[in-house]
């Protein structure tokens, strides 16, 4: 589910290339019948080094595919309308990745003094009792890069919504079902009432519901219910069935205890390559961001992408995320593993379906990723459904600070509030688009309300806030 775009100026002679770098969206089971091997979501287009300063603007330039649209920060959180209190203070939350990534201590900070963020209160690594994997970027079939790059986007942009939390990456010692439950399960033990995100999955219709590994993972989810953490994952990036003629979720997001997050992308939808410009003191769109050109405007300048006039304002508009460019789409599908939840009826679903709700997950319209994993200083354009499981974990983190105590399992205090009267100011509707990956024949439909395509749409945040406390307190 991998894509490294723009990569070869970082990789070395390992990854030396000059187009893109496909990891593949099909994932496979290891030799052993009861284990498999989870992969990471984001999709990544490396830019240009000249293309990065503080409080970026979205117009950024990529070595592969011209102007791109790229999110700090800022607009994100205004798009999002995101609080500055609370801010997660008293709060953590769990990044549960496989490998790791040996400098992301120094590009949290990195990413943190470029965008004016406070660095985390604790930030905190666990490895296994072998301690941290070294790492292999030759390790090829586990995707040893494509893991450092899923670290450094899960604890930046977690930590960028929510900055007063501390943050525990957990790390496992591979990629595979077992070494991600072992780790997962000592993070349960160690940090109850805690927010947890997973950046990863697995294809349904590679697992079989009484795979071992599946049984030990269920069994965590449980374990995390009762110790009151809530448990987000991604719902995936290649539609609505994976990559085959069968409609069928990602696992672990399916999970009924999970609560599953899809991808949209700005509505309107800018192509990779659009000469982006707003007029000075005009109002322009990005898609998802509303922004003001300042007195300068905004358009590709001496920095390429960054004129610092550029403004954000307010939420614009989303739909469905479906990039063919990308050979990428929101995952979402009723489950081939799991029944319908009490959660979900009355909706007119037969047995679990994903996602629950959704945020950006667009790439020419992703955020930005500080990377040195391989050595050479990166900034990237990150897109794909695992941006949104660490962002949620962030709101996640503030609700709790709100509420002044852990939700702990949230899926049935959205489905309540997503049913009342407070949908239309706590939720973004999504109603456009669908989820059918190019070169597949099923996909759903954005309509109004929950949908297979989004859920119940994105966030309001502080309006959402409140609402969803006290749905989850009483």
């Amino acid at each position: 589910m991998k894509k490294i775009l723009g990569f070869a100026t970082i990789a070395i002679s390992l990854l030396m290339a000059t187009g893109p770098i496909a990891f593949g969206h099909v994932l496979s089971t290891n030799s052993s019948s009861t284990d498999f091997v989870y992969s990471a979501n984001p999709i990544a287009v490396q830019l240009s080094p000249d293309s990065i300063i503080p409080q970026a603007v979205p117009y950024c330039s990529s070595h592969s595919l011209g102007s791109i649209i790229c999110y700090s920060p800022n607009f994100i959180r205004t798009a999002y309308n995101v609080p500055s209190s609370p801010d997660g203070s008293g709060q953590t939350i769990v990044i549960v990745d496989a490998f790791g990534s040996p400098t992301i201590q120094n590009d949290l900070a990195v990413f943190d003094h470029t965008f004016g963020l406070p660095a985390p209160p604790s930030f905190q690594i666990i490895c296994g009792t072998g301690g941290c994997p070294t790492l292999a970027p030759g390790n090829i079939p586990h995707d040893e890069v494509g893991w450092t790059i899923e670290t450094s986007l899960d604890v930046e942009w977690a930590h960028a919504i929510a900055p007063g939390a501390n943050i525990v990456l957990d790390v496992a010692s591979t990629s595979s079902g077992n070494s991600i439950n072992v780790a997962e399960a000592t993070a349960i033990q160690q940090f109850p009432g805690s927010i947890m995100s997973q950046s990863f999955g697995i294809p349904e219709y590679l697992i079989t519901a009484n795979n071992a590994q599946v049984m030990q993972a269920d069994s965590n989810y449980q374990a995390a219910m009762n110790a009151k953490i809530t448990v987000l994952a991604s719902a995936g990036d290649s539609g609505a069935t994976n990559g085959i003629s069968t409609a069928n979720a990602l696992y672990p997001s399916s999970n009924p205890f999970n609560t599953a997050v899809g991808g949209t992308e700005g509505n309107p939808y800018l192509p990779p390559g659009t000469a982006f410009s707003c007029a000075p003191n005009k109002t322009c769109t990005s898609g998802l961001v509303v922004l003001n050109g300042g007195a300068n405007g905004c358009a590709l300048g001496p920095r390429p992408g960054f004129p610092t006039s550029c403004i954000p304002t307010r939420y614009g508009g989303e739909q469905v995320w479906n990039e063919p460019q990308f050979d990428a789409a929101t995952g979402g599908s009723s489950s081939l593993l799991y029944g319908l939840p009490s959660y979900q009826q009355g909706l007119g679903l037969t047995a679990r379906t994903t996602p629950d709700v959704s945020y950006d997950g667009a790439v020419n319209g992703g955020v930005l990723v500080y990377y040195t994993a391989l050595g050479s200083p990166t900034w990237f354009v990150v897109g794909g459904t695992s941006a949104g499981s660490p962002q949620w974990a962030g709101i996640m983190a503030l609700a709790n600070q709100l509420a002044g105590h852990p939700l702990g399992f949230i899926n049935t205090a959205i489905y309540k509030v997503a049913q009342s009267s407070n949908y239309k100011k706590d939720f973004h509707d999504i109603t456009v688009g669908n989820n059918q990956l190019v070169g597949t024949q099923v996909g759903f439909d954005a309509t109004k309300g929950y949908d297979p395509a989004s859920g119940w749409g994105t966030p309001n945040v502080a309006n959402l806030l409140p609402d969803l406390v006290a749905v989850a307190s009483s």
